[in-house]
């Protein structure tokens, strides 16, 4: 609905009154020209004002395409108003002028609104094409219609020159038409209506000529093109399109352009010149006339210049195309990529000079070869199957290339992986052009990455992640109980590594691997699990335990019987070894699992062994884990208590020590010592848990001193507290703290700790004799410390072991052996303290003996603080009475 305030109202108006004052003519008979000059001027009246006024609406860069419309409608009205004014000679008069004006306006105002910059070659391509559709039209019009009105006027200057104008219009419309057609503007509806206005007016200047040579008036018909043209370039900037063309001006028009379109007006000049030609032969009477026969000369003229010119064109696209190809093939064959040429069967056009490098072939022996010849069986099919899907007679969607990966004999009979791509439509023909590539290195490296993912690098043997996914893949193939894992590890192997090196241990390793192989059945899968530790996937048949625990003897057996040669040295090690047998059900996480506790259960025993796994020992590994987590939390919670154990003068009965004993309640029940310590040194836990039975027992003992007791305190260590990083610092720290005198704490160490890592013991405990603190052999006698690490270490005291003490006055040999310990600490002028005493015929022995001081439940059993202060007001004179 359109609004009275709306700009569109008056225009309406204005060309309904046209329209009705038109009709009114032609009903009223009035002449032509003067039904013409009216109609016309009131449609490009409203076109002129209907552009102009939108012109001011419009994007900056759009509003010269409609004043340059504009303008032009404004001086064809003039043109049109004069015309019947001016006459009807034959000759050019000035409203003729004007409307050739008019006609160059609209032009010019087509051009812009394809909105295109193009290019002098372009250019001068559409002016000739243009000239050539042009003269083509003129001459076919020449041969239908104005032969015979040029032999009834008879001079050729005039006829030509009544024509010119229609003339210079066609050719502008010819050279307009494929610019505004192709275009893609958001102008390009009003240019389509503009190039509609200039053929209407083209085709009326045409007939008002030809009625003018004929003396007629024209046919009412031509007279009112131009005037509805025009009422539909003035109603356009004001359609639907209003805001694509006034208000956006911006989103292009979907116009109906592409390679389709160009291509039929490429082919409409040809088309015409052809038919202009024909017509021309058929109409071959008379003398010719100079204006038709300079016309048809210069279209030809023309046309021959083009032909050459295209034909130079293709001359050099195929120079391009030849270049273009040479190059590419050098390319690629100097990247080492062979080129050729085949059909889609297989058969070789052209073959690269480089498959002689490369494969060691003559390329010249392979041209009319088919290529199937020299690739691998099992990869034609294949091949041929991606060649036939290329072939545009069998799939036109086919894609236009394809990566083909297949193997190649060589000259020397070697099949080499190779990749090609193959691109289809060379040159226009049904042939392939085939670039391939000889990947045999990148191949070999792919293998030995792939090798190296699943394999050892220092042993050779299978990897951890090779093992685990094979007795995945072992486990679902076959019956449960068929299959057995067995874990094996190197006894002593860290050792190696911290006297002779890492690489003399990988060294080691490798020896071992080759060892293990050879115990090992072909069928069976030897594979290095990590550090020291090597997996086998045995495949057993029905007498599965027997044939796995055969294999693990073997194993322990060729690991032990010889030492390894190691840097210039013999080096013996045994191994402990784990078997496990798999279940129905039982993922190869848990057989694999199984078979190392049960390594863990060989190596506890002392290893050399083979354990097989029995469920209880996973029990036990699950009660050690959930132990470690409880001591944990025991620590935290501060659940151990301390109990001291006095030491007494033998002689006098008197205290003169107390050694401090870890205790733990676990909520209401008790856990022994032996059940905890053990996991408490296995976690590490028991650096913390010592430390804080040191400060615990030397403030209470500080305490008793500072009663003026004369008492001292024993305390035992671990190996893992002495190789803790502050050991030293946190005994002295612990006594600064307390006041406890360095004289009166002693620290007793077990003679394995003194085997074991025996120089950095001795240094650590060397560091510790020098603060003034006391040192004493524990156990001593069931060890495998020589006499040799007396002296080494400054001991104070030795310690002599309960299972010597309890067969006292039993056992002659223990009795021997008790006196030659006391005697020998005697000589040496250490202490001497006998543990375990039990029963008084001990007691006496000791006594005879010289031992000078003593403890066990027959003296005192182990007390708290309390008890301990309630002994020390008792002089224990009931004690050997």
């Amino acid at each position: 609905m359109i609004r009275w305030r709306d700009p569109r109202a008056p225009l309406a108006a204005a060309a309904a009154t046209g329209v009705a004052g038109l009709a009114a003519a032609l009903v009223a008979g009035a002449p032509a020209l003067a039904t013409a000059a009216v109609a016309g001027g009131l449609a490009a009246l409203l076109a002129a004002v209907s552009l102009l006024v939108a012109s001011v609406k419009m994007a900056p860069q759009h509003r010269t395409t409609a004043r340059w419309l504009g303008s032009a409608a404004v001086v064809w009205l003039l043109g049109v108003v004069l015309r019947p004014v001016a006459g009807s000679s034959l000759a050019v008069n000035f409203s003729d002028l004007l409307m050739l004006v008019a006609t160059v306006l609209l032009a010019g105002g087509c051009v812009l609104s394809a909105g295109r910059q193009m290019r002098p070659q372009v250019v001068l391509r559409q002016l000739t094409d243009a000239y050539l559709c042009a003269a083509a039209l003129f001459l076919i019009s020449w041969a239908v219609a104005l032969r015979p009105l040029y032999v009834d006027v008879g001079d050729s200057s005039t006829f030509m020159i009544t024509l010119l104008p229609a003339l210079i219009g066609l050719l502008l419309t010819c050279a307009v038409g494929p610019v505004v057609i192709t275009a893609r503007s958001p102008l390009w509806p009003l240019g389509l209506a503009g190039l509609a206005v200039l053929a209407a007016a083209t085709i009326g200047e045409l007939a008002a000529a030809v009625a003018r040579l004929g003396g007629v008036e024209p046919p009412r018909w031509s007279l009112l093109l131009a005037p509805v043209a025009f009422l539909l370039l003035a109603a356009l900037p004001w359609s639907g399109r209003r805001s694509r063309i006034v208000e956006a001006g911006d989103e292009a028009a979907k116009a109906p352009t592409g390679q389709v379109t160009a291509t039929l007006l490429a082919a409409v000049p040809l088309c015409l010149v052809v038919i202009a030609a024909i017509a021309m032969l058929l109409n071959l009477k008379g003398p010719p006339v100079t204006g038709v026969a300079v016309i048809a000369v210069s279209a030809v003229v023309i046309l021959v210049v083009r032909v050459f010119v295209l034909i130079g064109a293709t001359a050099r696209m195929r120079h391009l195309v030849a270049l273009g190809e040479r190059q590419l093939r050098e390319l690629a064959e100097s990247t080492g990529d062979v080129v050729l040429l085949c059909d889609y069967e297989g058969v070789v056009r052209e073959m690269g000079a480089g498959v002689e490098a490369i494969y060691g072939y003559q390329a010249d022996d392979l041209v009319g070869g088919s290529i199937f010849d020299y690739i691998h069986p099992e990869d034609v099919p294949g091949i041929q199957l991606a060649l036939r899907q290329m072939d545009l007679d069998d799939d036109q969607a086919a894609p236009g290339a394809c990566l083909i990966a297949c193997r190649v004999r060589a000259a020397d009979g070697t099949w080499r992986p190779t990749e090609s791509v193959a691109t289809r439509h060379v040159r226009g023909q049904d042939l392939l052009l085939i670039t391939t590539r000889d990947i045999s290195d990148e191949e070999a490296l792919r293998n030995q990455v792939a090798h190296l993912t699943f394999h050892d690098g220092v042993t050779g043997l299978p990897n951890r992640s090779y093992f685990e996914e094979r007795t995945r893949e072992v486990l679902e193939g076959r019956q449960a109980g068929r299959t057995a894992v067995i874990f094996l590890d190197l006894d002593g192997f860290t050792s190696v590594n911290d006297s002779v090196g890492h690489a003399s241990g990988d060294y080691l390793l490798g020896q071992a691997a080759r060892r293990l192989r050879g115990a090992v059945r072909p069928d069976d899968t030897l594979a290095r699990w990590g550090g020291d530790e090597f997996a086998v996937l045995v495949e057993t048949g029905p007498e599965a335990a027997q044939v796995a625990v055969d294999v693990a003897e073997r194993l322990v057996r060729a690991v032990s019987q010889e030492p390894f040669r190691v840097a210039d040295r013999d080096v013996a090690l045994t191994a402990s070894v784990g078997v496990a047998f798999a279940e129905d059900g039982l993922p190869a996480g848990d057989l694999i699992r199984n078979a190392d506790v049960a390594m863990a259960r060989a190596k506890e025993l002392g290893g050399r062994r083979v354990e097989v796994f029995a469920a209880h020992m996973h029990a036990d590994v699950v009660r050690r884990l959930e132990l470690a987590a409880d001591l944990h939390r025991a620590l935290v919670e501060e659940q151990f208590a301390i109990e001291y154990q006095p030491v007494v003068d033998l002689a006098t009965s008197r205290v003169t020590a107390v050694e401090a004993l870890v205790r733990w309640w676990r909520g209401s029940v008790f856990v022994p010592p032996e059940q905890f310590l053990g996991p408490a040194e296995d976690t590490g836990l028991i650096v913390p848990l010592s430390e804080w039975i040191l400060r615990e027992a030397c403030r209470e003992v500080a305490a008793w001193r500072a009663s003026s007791w004369d008492i001292g305190l024993s305390l035992n260590l671990s190996a893992r507290q002495i190789t803790a990083p502050r050991f030293v610092e946190t005994i002295s720290e612990a006594l600064e703290e307390s006041g406890l005198p360095a004289s009166a704490l002693t620290l007793e160490v077990i003679e394995e700790m003194l085997v074991e890592d025996a120089e950095e013991t001795i240094s650590r405990l060397s560091e510790l004799r020098a603060l003034g603190v006391r040192l004493a052999i524990d156990d001593f006698g069931t060890g495998y410390a020589s006499l040799a690490f007396l002296r080494q270490l400054p001991v104070d005291m030795i310690k002599i072991d309960p299972s010597f003490v309890s067969g006292l006055g039993r056992d002659e040999t223990l009795a021997l052996l008790t006196r030659t310990i006391v005697r020998l600490g005697h000589d040496l002028g250490l202490i001497v303290v006998a543990e375990g005493i039990e029963r008084p015929e001990q007691l006496e022995l000791l006594r005879e003996m010289g031992c000078t001081r003593g403890q066990g439940y027959l003296v005192a059993r182990p007390m708290a603080a309390r008890g301990v202060d309630s002994l020390m007001r008792t002089n224990l004179t009931s004690l050997g009475s």
